[in-house]
């Protein structure tokens, strides 16, 4: 029987990036497609992944051998902060029935794709795999965080009374082709090219909130593909992995803004809000077992990455995801 690998979550900035990678790669190779294998990219017009049925017909429908999780209810800062609950109880229910059925369903192997905002909000840097649990989430998003975490300690249940073999994947800032763009709503280097290619546009000038002096890494989503493919072929251990380039890469605001600025090709007046707020000043992950563990990884350079995001972003602005519809 050839594997059939499910990707929840598949129309998103994560999912599209392996759909890429999986289309892409050399058959056979490291991060390409086995031979005779299937490869199922769900949205949720596929099936609403919080009702129990419906995720029930897409197993069943699919039979998948192996699935990569990758849906969930996400917003940014604003929502998570107003609609807490909600995005506690969709995520449990969405996570809770993708592992169910996973179970049910005997799959192979699942990967769950959860974030480093699951983390304490007071805790030793760098963030490290064995801090998960040592405290309470940011305040700002403990909906979302909570419901995160319980993937972690769902996936050690089944593993200790059934021994399936479920794990979870905790990647850093993602960006890439595809992404949310919505002004509103997005994280910070789509928010950010969205608004100078508006800049741009109007012959307004390009102000980013904050100083630009805080401190994040940001990982190229076909990377991050990459490393997701790695851990289904490779990694069969409970405890999850964090994805992320190393703490050394950590890359300013004022850097991403800068490079953003040359990308879009931005000649306007360009300044920095020093009134907004700036938010954490930096929060670095260890990506040391990753490493160890793949036995290295070529990361793309951080501005050829943004290059390519902002091309993709310039040559398919009426499809993105702008909010602008």
């Amino acid at each position: 029987m050839a594997n059939v690998v499910l990707v929840t979550g598949g129309s998103g900035l994560v999912g599209k990036a392996i759909q890429h990678i999986i289309e892409t790669e050399p058959e056979g190779s490291r991060f390409g497609k086995k031979t005779g294998e299937k490869w199922v990219f769900a949205k949720s017009s596929d099936g609403d992944l919080r009702d129990p049925e419906q995720t029930r017909k897409l197993y069943e429908k699919y039979k998948p051998t192996h699935v990569i999780h990758l849906a969930a209810l996400v917003g940014g800062l604003f929502k998570n902060m107003k609609y807490k609950l909600t995005f506690l109880r969709e995520n449990i229910l969405i996570n809770d029935n993708v592992l169910h059925a996973s179970h049910t369903h005997k799959t192979q192997k699942l990967i769950s794709c959860l974030s480093t905002c699951v983390f304490p909000d007071k805790v030793e840097y760098p963030l490290d795999e064995n801090k998960i649990h040592s405290g309470p989430p940011h305040e700002s998003n403990f909906g979302y965080a909570h419901a995160k975490r319980l993937v972690d300690v769902q996936n050690h249940a089944y593993k200790e009374e059934f021994g399936c073999n479920f794990t979870s994947a905790i990647p850093t800032n993602v960006f890439g082709p595809n992404d949310n763009f919505d002004l509103e709503d997005s994280h910070v280097i789509p928010g950010l090219i969205h608004k100078c290619y508006l800049a741009k546009k109007n012959n307004t000038p390009f102000i980013v909130s904050g100083t630009g002096k805080p401190l994040r890494q940001f990982i190229y989503s076909y990377d991050l593909a990459k490393l997701f493919i790695w851990q289904l072929r490779e990694y069969d251990d409970v405890e999850p992995v964090i994805l992320s380039v190393g703490e050394d890469e950590e890359v300013s605001i004022k850097e991403v803004a800068d490079a953003i600025v040359k990308a879009v090709g931005f000649q306007g007046e360009y300044s920095f809000d020093t009134t907004r707020a700036d938010g954490q000043f930096r929060k670095p992950a260890s990506n040391k077992k990753l490493i160890t563990l793949m036995g290295g990884f070529e990361f793309t350079p951080f501005e050829q990455a943004l290059d390519t995001t902002v091309k993709w972003f310039l040559q398919n602005y009426d499809n993105a995801r702008t909010g602008k519809k």
